[in-house]
């Protein structure tokens, strides 16, 4: 610790021990050390007191460590605040990003990580006060989003990046493999951010035609173009207040990315087919698996739009590189398998997690999904075993022949006959078949259709049956 200048630390933590162990290990000639195990009276005493650095449990009480930190931020917007546990829900590491926090510790990491962090947490400190700057003290209720899930050291850096950067309002581009969860990423975002009750508009830059993207972001004037039987507003316009999230804004032609930068530099488009200039408040969060830099030099992104887009970046590690997240995330999708799908409630075996966590995933968390819901329906008791997983069983552009083909056939429509129950077997597998095609096209439903081999209008019908 520093001996430049007397410090003064105070701990909240419900364990007597870790107090102890806490106070030895950062007491020095020229740090005070204040420990206590009531959140409440450490409040009363840091608004007297003020001291250098606050490092709170997450669950202590009456007051739990949040609403310590939302309180002490207030009083003080400046004020240096850890927040440590033992597992963080992600929920709890971006809310207290987002309020300010200088970082979030899990317990089994502070022999290693606590006195560094705590240096840099009071030199910063420290540059504030010198400075004068002032930090965002908003008090925004406590949310959850356990959608994005994880463990893993990295994946905490992402909570912590997607709390960052929900204070602000700058463009985010948000990078990572297909499937690894982008749009969850985008959500989370919004959701923490200040215009959460305001529109959420995704759009996967790739799946639509170049010749109608511009007219799906920015609308167009009636008789524009062939086919424009009336005049629409586009994607700019729908979210005005909100958040926009271009997917695979990677594939996005030339052409539309000047429009884009346009939008993003003064805040102003127009209609395809019109003169007015329009203006919405919108901010822009966009996701790539590409590696733009690349394509910037390739002459395939615009290096203008690429800087107006990188001002934070969050990056999302694939599934291979944070194994330890496997089984968390499987017990998730069983679980909502259960609640949304109808599908049995199954718990997985240890071969099964050992099966999970030795493959690669290439598709990332969207295959274990899609994975794990197949596997739903071909369990036969409520343990998943290693058996009912189908991992690799057909490699990409490998075909069935004749014989298996017919063998597989007859044992989907034996499973399908029991999943279906008591429904009507064939407007069940139609319905279920679009939901779960629905899903794996993240949603877009002109590649559903497409997939399919259905009209759009079909699709709708179907899917405006469920």
């Amino acid at each position: 610790m520093s001996a430049e200048s007397h410090k003064t630390i105070m701990i909240v933590d419900h364990d007597e021990d870790f107090l102890e162990w806490v106070d030895k290990h950062l007491r020095t000639p020229n740090t005070e050390i204040l420990c206590y195990e009531n959140s409440q009276k450490a409040l009363d005493d840091y608004l007297k007191k003020s001291p250098d650095l606050l490092i709170t449990e997450l669950f202590v009480k009456p007051l739990q460590g949040m609403d310590l930190i939302k309180k002490v931020r207030l009083n003080d917007p400046n004020a240096q605040v850890i927040l440590t546990t033992s597992f963080p829900p992600s929920s709890a590491v971006i809310e207290a990003m987002r309020l300010g926090a200088y970082d979030v510790l899990r317990k089994e990491t502070l022999p290693y990580d606590l006195r560094p962090i705590v240096e840099e947490a009071l030199k910063a400190g420290d540059e504030i006060k010198s400075t004068s700057q002032s930090a965002d003290s908003s008090s925004k209720k406590d949310s959850s989003d356990e959608s994005i899930i994880g463990r893993s050291s990295a994946m905490q850096d992402v909570f912590k990046m997607v709390g960052r950067a929900s204070r602000g309002d700058a463009p985010v581009l948000i990078t990572g493999e297909s499937g690894a969860g982008k749009e969850i990423v985008a959500g989370a975002i919004h959701k923490f951010s200040k215009r959460s009750g305001s529109e959420f508009v995704a759009i996967n830059c790739a799946a639509i035609p170049e010749n109608l993207l511009e007219s799906e972001l920015f609308g167009h004037e009636k008789g524009s173009f062939t086919g424009a039987h009336s005049m629409r507003k586009g994607r700019f316009e729908q979210c005005d207040g909100g958040t926009l999230f271009l997917d695979e804004i990677g594939d996005m032609p030339i052409h539309t990315q000047s429009k884009i930068l346009r939008t993003l530099q003064s805040g102003e488009f127009s209609r395809v087919g019109g003169n007015e200039n329009l203006t919405a408040d919108v901010r822009i969060l966009a996701a790539t698996n590409k590696d733009l830099e690349e394509c910037v030099k390739n002459g395939e992104f615009r290096e203008d739009l690429f800087y107006r887009l990188n001002v934070v970046r969050v990056h999302i590690p694939p599934l291979r590189q944070r194994r330890e997240d496997i089984k968390l995330l499987a017990d998730f999708f069983l679980k909502r398998n259960a609640e949304q799908k109808k599908a049995p409630r199954l718990r997985l075996s240890s071969e099964s997690v050992e099966l999970l966590e030795s493959h690669d995933w290439p598709g990332n968390v969207r295959e274990l999904e899609n994975t794990l819901y197949r596997a739903s329906l071909l369990a036969t008791a409520d343990v998943l075993l290693p058996k009912d997983i189908p991992l690799g069983i057909i490699e990409q552009g490998e075909e069935l022949d004749s014989k298996n083909k017919e063998s597989s056939i007859k044992d989907s429509i034996s499973i399908l006959k029991k999943a279906s129950g008591k429904n009507p077997f064939i407007p069940w597998v139609e319905s279920e078949f679009a939901k779960a095609s629905y899903l794996e096209h993240e949603k877009d439903l002109d590649l559903t259709a497409k997939f399919l081999g259905i009209s759009l209008e079909r699709l709708d019908e179907i899917l405006e049956k469920n």
